[in-house]
């Protein structure tokens, strides 16, 4: 098996380059707002003292913390190295890796809860990646899988869309973030890995900003506003980031966006 040291995939390698160049306003100003997420993911799994997790795709280690501070053993790849040495300085007990989520580097059957937030869907084989996650599951261990609702769910939809005119034509079949939202769609993927598919779940995740510079700063750090910001200039994206947010204002002057996420509790199959 390769080594953390191993050439990542094209995908991985093009997101990791475009996620490091603001990592920092991501874990500050951003990642936040999966908490609700990351607590029904804890909750559901049972993880606690001593369950040994995997976080695939783990960003700035976020829900490594979580799981952490509840007594499990965590662990996390990514494909960003900022992000990576982000969640070392959060969890120094943790391991944590810059790895390829198609080329795990850990030994079969290590891990109690194998989890992706938001990651499996961009990997270049989605089900290979699951497969993977499921090789090193435990047998009877759980895998989970989470994503954005449905696109009317999720008012951040707004933002995705005024990015849109400022990106090149996306690559013919390339993922996009609702690409596991419809109904059923994480059940046929994950049973295509050789897992089974135990639960369905969603977690309301609101996005509040006390102002506008704030709301910015998150935005403008996900690897999308960063791949606008490359082809179109930064002047645009924070114009048109600013506008689509307009109808999200409060009257405090912050802003607050809706959004549902959902998630899949499978198991490996004893």
């Amino acid at each position: 098996m390769e080594t953390t040291n191993q050439r990542m995939a094209g995908t991985a390698t093009t997101q990791a380059a475009l996620w490091a160049v603001r990592a920092l306003d991501w874990a500050e100003a951003q990642e936040g707002f999966s908490r609700p997420l990351y607590e029904a993911v804890l909750r559901t799994t049972g993880i606690g003292d001593g369950t040994c997790v995997l976080d695939v795709g783990c960003g700035a280690g976020l829900f490594c913390v979580m799981g952490a501070e509840r007594g499990a053993r965590v662990a996390g790849i990514d494909a960003t190295a900022p992000f990576i040495a982000i969640a070392k300085e959060r969890v120094p007990q943790g391991e944590f890796r810059v790895a390829e989520m198609e080329v795990l580097p850990y030994e079969d059957k290590m891990f109690d809860v194998v989890t992706g937030f938001n990651s499996f869907q961009f990997a270049a084989n989605p089900v290979n990646a699951l497969k993977e996650a499921r090789r090193v599951a435990k047998p009877g261990g759980a895998v989970v899988i989470a994503t954005w609702g449905k696109p009317e769910s999720c008012e951040a939809s707004a933002f995705l869309a005024a990015l849109r005119p400022l990106l090149p034509p996306p690559t013919p079949g390339a993922p996009g973030p609702f690409a596991l939202s419809a109904d059923g769609a994480l059940e046929v993927l994950v049973e295509q890995a050789g897992l089974t598919p135990e639960s369905v779940a969603e977690a309301e995740c609101p996005f509040e900003y006390p102002d506008l510079e704030t709301l910015l700063r998150g935005f403008l750090s996900a690897g999308p506003s960063v791949k606008a910001i490359q082809v179109s200039g930064e002047a645009k994206v924070r114009d048109a980031i600013t506008a689509a947010m307009t109808p999200f204002r409060l009257s405090s002057g912050g802003y607050r966006l809706e959004n549902t996420f959902r998630f899949l509790i499978s198991t490996r199959p004893r």
